[in-house]
């Protein structure tokens, strides 16, 4: 099953798993092109560059899918893109406390949120990104 096969504020922990796998496989694909553009002066260096990269990710994407999921349960309103928002917020927030940031943090909170908003938005009327148009 997949991710928008769950259903919303059920499953927690299934949805949080969802979540945080694909975070971290972005991760783990984001650190390699940055070790391949930035080369480390070692292989270790290169590990450690990799690991803090994936693992932000994984938290990130943990973050958000029990953040969205317990908002949605919190607020008895399931299908809500706020619950989204909310989600992005507290993936940005913690993106800020990450890097030490207050600024980092508030604009990632603003642009992640949105995204998640839209995503949101967007799956509910069944918006199209890519693919032939409907006619």
């Amino acid at each position: 099953m997949g991710y928008w096969d769950l259903e919303e504020g059920k499953d927690c922990v299934q949805k949080t798993w969802i979540t945080t796998k694909v975070a971290t496989a972005l991760g783990l694909v984001g650190s390699a092109y940055y070790i391949v553009a930035f080369q480390p002066d070692s292989a270790l260096q290169a590990l450690q560059k990799a690991t803090a990269g994936t693992v932000t990710m994984a938290s990130l994407g943990a973050i958000f899918g029990m953040a969205t999921c317990l908002s949605a349960q919190a607020r008895d309103k399931p299908d809500d893109p706020l619950n989204y928002f909310i989600g992005g917020c507290a993936s940005g927030v913690f993106l800020g406390a990450r890097t030490h940031n207050a600024m980092t943090g508030t604009t990632a909170c603003l642009g992640l949120g949105t995204l998640a908003m839209l995503t949101k938005v967007g799956k509910m009327e069944g918006w199209r990104v890519v693919g032939p148009p409907k006619l």
